[in-house]
């Protein structure tokens, strides 16, 4: 189901998945969605972690650019032309998603998640994709006090030399950590890979910080031309083990 939710500069759209079966109260999580939006795909996929045990919110983080409608992808995704035009209209809005804009809808986010009906008290997962893995970190890290698991997948600028890069905050955090990055990705190559697993080191936080071997950015989106199966599996099953270890019980 979409709710509305107030977000930092208005009202932003969410996705809210929940069990399909069992009672409540469950843990929540926080999905963040990839650069092509609130879209069918997206909603699988909160569902299917939703079935696990928990209550998944997914915002609409472009929401100061439109609805989830009017920024749906337009073209066929599932070749590799569809794909390119429908991130020449997505890719820019990425960029203008700035981390002076994304901090307070963080605040917003997990205070909606908090609210929701049937949401557990205490600690709460966040798990984001490709440029979502950069808001799940940044949700780790401001407020370390409330997750206790995030993960991020075919991420992207996770560990740049930019000086509000994600990596660096990792001293704030308290949660679990799971990267299962794309191979051959060029917005997130080994060495970026390396510098990441070393800030995680360094913060001494429990983590996994692995490339998928053959897997392409973007790995886990079933409904582009990126999709690989294989990764796509292996990654639920390493989210959902990080989830089920730190949250439940």
């Amino acid at each position: 189901m979409l709710i509305e939710i107030p977000a930092a500069e208005g009202v932003a759209e969410a996705v809210v998945a929940r069990p399909s079966t069992g009672a409540g109260p469950f843990p929540g999580v926080l999905l963040y969605m990839d650069a092509f939006g609130l879209r069918p795909r997206i909603h699988d996929m909160a569902q299917r972690i939703a079935d696990w045990g928990y209550i998944v919110l997914a915002p609409n983080v472009f929401y100061r650019e439109g609805t989830a409608e009017e920024l749906a992808p337009e073209t066929d995704m599932t070749t590799p032309a569809g794909r390119e035009a429908a991130g020449a209209a997505a890719f820019p809005r990425v960029g203008r998603l700035t981390t002076d804009k994304a901090l307070p809808d963080i605040d917003a986010w997990v205070d909606a998640l908090r609210k929701l009906d049937g949401v557990a008290p205490g600690p709460i997962g966040t798990v984001g994709y490709c440029m979502g893995a950069r808001l799940a970190v940044r949700t780790a890290t401001s407020h370390g006090e409330a997750v206790a698991a995030c993960a991020g997948f075919h991420g992207g600028g996770l560990a740049s030399e930019a000086p509000d890069s994600p990596h660096l905050g990792l001293g704030n955090a308290r949660a679990r950590f799971v990267f299962g990055h794309a191979d051959h990705d060029r917005s997130m190559n080994p060495d970026a890979v390396g510098r990441l697993g070393q800030a995680l080191s360094a913060a001494g936080l429990e983590a996994a910080n692995e490339i998928y071997a053959g897997a392409p950015h973007g790995y886990s989106m079933a409904d582009t031309s990126a999709f690989h199966a294989e990764a796509t599996e292996r990654h639920f099953r390493e989210l959902r083990n990080l989830l089920d270890g730190t949250l439940q019980g």
